[in-house]
């Protein structure tokens, strides 16, 4: 029982990785499922794709290794945040499409409950902000638009979760309705400071507490995946949200560490310790890992268009086939011509968390061309992460000048990393290991499964691939980062 098998259930893809005992890659599987858009602002996923992807590569990257069920000591599993699914409790179906992180259809639900003075609440007892990216609103909109939900819901027959409780509560057969401390904190219902789910915001909400899973630690007995899905059952013994989950695989153990994520999104995670910081400027305070019933806090900034900017040059205005040719485009483009893009195509997240906001491109003129929009797309994630750890360092004094450490997709692209480092003016890490989303899924399930190393082990195990270093001119920073503020601010006010 050398292996551990990582779920890896993303925004546009299902990936199963199995690690062997030293945690290296044996072999990985990925299937992509379509996405939804029923409205302006709206993104769903068929609750069933979520579900049938990833079973399915869970079965091919077994065939892929000829490793058995009976040689995987646990399964970990790591998930896109915030995506809300509601099912019927008896027969395991949904009862409407899972409403996706991105999806803004709940914006004036929260503008009116801002209105009403709840934000004040909603922050102390959640850390995050009231705004459509968390669950609760969607549960919500799901009670509110699904004929008859709500008093089905108030009668105990509908269950809530996040992806990771919809994929155990499959794998389980519906035996198992769980989550963990990280998915639970994104949700807007859970109480961050006490450890348990709200009441508070379930009464101001209209959420029955009976649809909420319990919670566990991160590392911990999760139910058997049954058997008759791989062969003989296996044990579920890791859960953490995606950006925990790298944050964990990057081992940002030390207060003051950060990582940053490039996935259809970017999320930048900093580890605050014991201490439970409460932003200034519009951050989020949320719980980085749970472990032995021993909370460690972040601060964690959300970018909602990072590599999905990449997709709409490849699918929305076509001018690129795949994802890897952005960048000799990039560097092909005119220097004299300084596009700046706003990417708020689902709005604009922290720290400026406004949902009405849509993409805008600046500083165009008649010979602007592929070249141009590719290096203003890869530029405007750089753009964004600096204006999450300019907030960071703002909150918090006991931020490490140390080097952001990355991952994600868009991390490979050497073009986009030096323009971060170039735009922050600190250096940016790039480990050899860039799933350290699946990593620290199969970490947290192999520790508990008694295979893997404790934490101080594995941090030394940590190994850069490359580091790249700010080359860029302070002026010319300086004049690059007020043409973007204005661009934002511009943007805004269209």
């Amino acid at each position: 029982m050398g292996y551990i098998l990582a779920i890896d259930q993303g925004t546009t893809s299902s990936r199963a990785i199995l690690f062997d005992k030293d945690l290296n890659i044996a072999a990985s599987v990925q299937e992509e499922f379509p996405q939804h858009y029923p409205a302006s602002g709206w993104v769903e996923h068929d609750c069933s794709d979520l579900w049938t992807t990833t079973a399915a590569t869970c079965r091919g990257v077994m065939e892929k290794a000829g490793v058995r069920a009976a040689d995987i000591a646990g399964i970990g599993i790591t998930n896109q945040r915030e995506t809300t699914l509601v099912w019927d409790r008896k027969t395991g179906r949904p009862i409407h499409n899972a409403i996706v992180w991105q999806d803004r259809r709940t914006s004036e639900f929260c503008k009116s409950l801002k209105a009403e003075g709840h934000e004040a609440v909603a922050t102390e007892k959640t850390g995050l902000l009231l705004d459509p990216y968390f669950s609760a609103t969607k549960v919500a909109w799901i009670l509110d638009n699904v004929d008859g939900a709500r008093a089905r819901a108030e009668a105990g027959e509908l269950a809530f979760g996040t992806v990771d409780s919809w994929l155990i509560w499959n794998m389980t057969a519906g035996h198992v309705h769980v989550t963990d401390a990280t998915n639970a904190a994104r949700t807007m219902l859970y109480d961050i400071s006490k450890g348990r789910w709200s009441s508070t915001m379930c009464e101001m909400l209209g959420i029955p507490m009976s649809m909420l899973p319990e919670v566990k630690d991160c590392a911990a007995d999760f139910g058997m995946a049954r058997a008759d899905l791989f062969g003989t059952e296996i044990p579920i013994l890791g859960v953490a949200g995606d950006q925990q989950a790298a944050t964990i695989g990057q081992a940002c153990f030390r207060p003051g560490m950060l990582k940053s994520t490039y996935g259809t999104g970017c999320f930048a995670l900093l580890n605050t310790g014991e201490e439970l910081v409460r932003s200034q400027n519009r951050l989020l305070s949320t719980i980085a890992y749970q472990l032995d019933g021993k909370r460690t806090y972040a601060l964690e900034g959300s970018i909602f268009i990072a590599g999905a900017v990449v997709q709409w040059l490849r699918d929305g205005i076509k001018i690129i086939r795949h994802a890897k040719e952005t960048q000799p485009l990039a560097e092909a483009a005119d220097p004299s011509q300084d596009l700046v893009l706003v990417p708020a195509f689902t709005g604009l997240g922290a720290p400026y968390w406004n949902a009405e906001c849509r993409g805008a491109m600046f500083g165009m003129t008649r010979n602007s061309g592929p070249a141009e929009f590719a290096r203003a797309a890869l530029e405007s994630v750089g753009y964004q992460t600096r204006d999450l750890l300019d907030a960071m360092h703002a909150d918090w004094k006991g931020a490490d000048e140390a080097a952001l450490r990355v991952d994600g997709g868009m991390s490979a692209s050497d073009f986009a990393m030096q323009f971060l480092a170039d735009i922050t003016g600190a250096p940016v890490d790039r480990p050899q290991v860039l799933e350290t989303t699946a990593m620290g899924a199969a970490w947290l399930a192999g520790q508990r499964a008694g295979i893997y190393p404790g934490m101080e082990e594995f941090a030394e195990g940590w190994a850069l691939e490359r580091q790249f270093e700010p080359a860029m001119e302070d002026d010319l920073r300086k004049g690059k980062y007020a043409a973007w503020k204005r661009a934002v601010e511009a943007a805004q006010k269209f």
